[in-house]
């Protein structure tokens, strides 16, 4: 989970998640394309999500063609985001139902 959160962690990484999340299967020449940076650097930022299990690869003949895995993602949803949503939402229906039984008194 900390290579996770190290390779979200990073702005460029980020986008390149958002640019797969929009289009599956995208090459290096299409991921590069607007970012304004060279191909060594995007090959880099998604070797590290590779790494971190964010995006698998596929080989289609000579093209390399890159996948949003959105499983690692998830993972931290569920360890981290909903546990915290979850107290959060209780603690506001406590306060909702200790409100309205001030109301009723």
């Amino acid at each position: 989970m900390d290579a996770t959160f190290k390779a979200l962690a990073d702005p460029t990484r980020r986008a390149l998640l958002d640019r797969l999340l929009g289009k599956q299967g995208q090459t290096l020449t299409e991921l590069v394309d607007g970012l304004g940076m060279r191909r060594q650097s995007v090959a880099k930022h998604l070797a590290i999500l590779e790494g971190a299990g964010l995006v698998s690869c596929q080989w289609h003949g000579r093209e390399k063609l890159h996948y949003l895995n959105t499983v690692p993602i998830a993972e931290i949803s569920r360890r981290w985001l909903d546990r915290f949503s979850g107290q959060r939402a209780a603690a506001i229906l406590n306060l909702r139902d200790a409100l309205q039984e001030n109301e009723n008194e």
